[in-house]
């Protein structure tokens, strides 16, 4: 098994009680990066998934794929989730993880690419409002 399946294994099975032996998927001075988040350190990291599960009620990840070799890989997400207010789990958020591993097979950098606008804010009323006018703004029109 690739260092990149068994990230992708362990990304997709994640719980919270995972984040205790974060040490042995990252190395000490790993860093991440999503679009709200750049932290270095297990202990960064750990913040950012400790508050994700603290406002989600429900939060897992699907791998979709993977493409990479031990020194390089992608893995292609999707996010399925529900705030601790909601009723009902939210529209899956999908995304890709650029991640680069150490020699150990730790993860020396995990960096996230997903688009907060479209995935993420266009569920909820007032925003998603205002990011559906601004997209059709900006869109070409397709009439033609």
């Amino acid at each position: 098994m690739t260092a990149l399946q068994r990230y992708g294994e362990f990304f997709s099975a994640m719980q919270p009680e995972d984040l205790d032996r974060l040490d042995a998927v990252f190395v000490e001075n790993a860093r991440f990066r999503d679009p709200f988040n750049e932290v270095n350190g297990i202990g960064g990291i750990r913040a950012v998934f400790e508050h994700m599960y603290a406002n989600c009620a429900e939060a897992r990840f699907e791998v979709l794929e993977s493409v990479g070799d031990e020194r390089l890989g992608y893995l292609r997400w999707r996010l399925h989730f529900r705030l601790r207010r909601d009723k009902a789990p939210r529209r899956p958020l999908e995304g890709v993880s650029r991640v680069v591993f150490a020699e150990d097979g730790r993860v020396r950098e995990h960096v996230d690419y997903w688009d907060a606008a479209g995935e993420l804010y266009e569920q909820f009323p007032v925003i998603g409002g205002l990011m559906r006018w601004l997209r059709s703004r900006l869109a070409v029109d397709s009439g033609g």
